[in-house]
């Protein structure tokens, strides 16, 4: 049953697709194989895929930090890191977790190669294809990417882009699957920006299970198209998906609340007026008031108070700190899982 719902504030439409679901779960598949595979979007990634990356990121977390094993799975190869916007969690993850995996990370800026300057974007990574194993990008515009992936001969890894950041969403999910022993049948609600962030929460989601609730300001919604295929995703997986302009609304029943920066990088100029746009949206314990008794916060940093106020980001129900290391281990079951064979030794998870 699908039910549409005009907000009474605003023109912005409430979709929710109420169907059936179970929490009990189901094992990820150990016959599914990634390698050779590019990341640059979870849209192109099925269920079971995200579930085998996300198992093989959980094991290798258990192996290196809890049985303090070597395991050089990536020895002799190496990792072209382009930034051109800064990170720290996307670069120190990316560069320890390829190192301890035994590979060689490379981190280049926009002052270090000439990507769409001097040299074309497909120039690069014809040349890249070459030296190294593997590319991970953070680049402004998606479709650098996209180029990127077209014309190299290696894996591309979408280290952030403005329509998606698929490696955050993948920390994320391992968070809470080890908070509360499962996905599915969790109720996530996102509440500020429809930025990159969201859209790849969107796109993987529903596919394990989980339902969905997005509060925007009314201009600040997701894109078209990924709502679109969000909802399609929701019918398909039998999830809930709400939109609405209300926090509140979003944050009644959830078990995890999530937010964002509302001022990206590059949207410096625009901060006085979303300042002004997201009243209202900040995070703070009344706003979880509503939210099950044992509801939790993410956020993927860097953070300000007028997104999330102190009281809940260093409260014990704040998973952000476990949520950011994790960001290593997931990295680690990506290149692994792109540039080999390997099969996680620890017992599936249950989704």
């Amino acid at each position: 049953m699908i039910i549409v719902q005009n907000n009474k504030h605003n023109s912005l439409f409430c979709f929710v697709f109420c169907l059936p679901f179970s929490r009990s779960g189901i094992a990820a598949n150990c016959s599914v194989s990634l390698k050779g595979r590019s990341c640059l979007t979870w849209k192109d990634f099925t269920a079971e895929e995200i579930k085998k990356l996300l198992w093989v990121s959980a094991d290798l977390k258990h192996r290196f930090k809890h049985e303090k094993q070597y395991l050089p799975l990536l020895q002799g190869k190496s990792i072209a890191m382009i930034f051109e916007k800064r990170s720290t969690r996307t670069r120190m993850s990316t560069e320890t977790g390829f190192a301890l995996l035994g590979g060689h990370p490379c981190f280049l800026t926009a002052q270090d190669i000439h990507l769409g300057v001097n040299e074309s974007c497909a120039d690069t990574a014809r040349v890249l294809s070459g030296l190294c194993d593997i590319i991970l990008a953070r680049v402004s515009s998606h479709s650098t990417l996209e180029e990127l992936d077209k014309e190299s001969s290696i894996p591309v890894v979408n280290g952030l882009s403005d329509l998606d950041h698929p490696i955050q969403i993948l920390a994320d999910l391992l968070t809470l699957q080890e908070h509360y022993g499962s996905l599915a049948g969790l109720t996530v609600s996102w509440i500020g920006d429809g930025n990159n962030v969201l859209h790849s929460f969107m796109m993987a989601a529903p596919k394990l299970g989980v339902h969905l609730k997005v509060a925007t300001p009314k201009g600040y919604e997701p894109h078209q198209s990924i709502i679109e295929e969000a909802e399609r995703l929701s019918k398909k997986h039998s999830t809930q998906l709400m939109l609405t302009c209300e926090p509140t609304e979003a944050a009644l029943h959830s078990d995890v609340l999530v937010t964002d920066t509302w001022v990206s990088m590059g949207q410096e100029e625009e901060k006085r007026k979303r300042l002004r746009d997201f009243h209202g949206y900040q995070i703070t314990m009344q706003t979880g008031s509503v939210a099950r008794p044992d509801w939790t916060f993410l956020h993927c940093l860097p953070r300000k108070k007028e997104e999330v106020d102190d009281e809940v980001f260093y409260s014990s129900r704040s998973l952000v700190f476990p949520e950011a290391e994790n960001r290593k281990w997931t990295i680690m079951g990506l290149m692994v899982s792109l540039l080999t064979d390997y099969k996680p030794q620890m017992p599936t998870l249950k989704f």
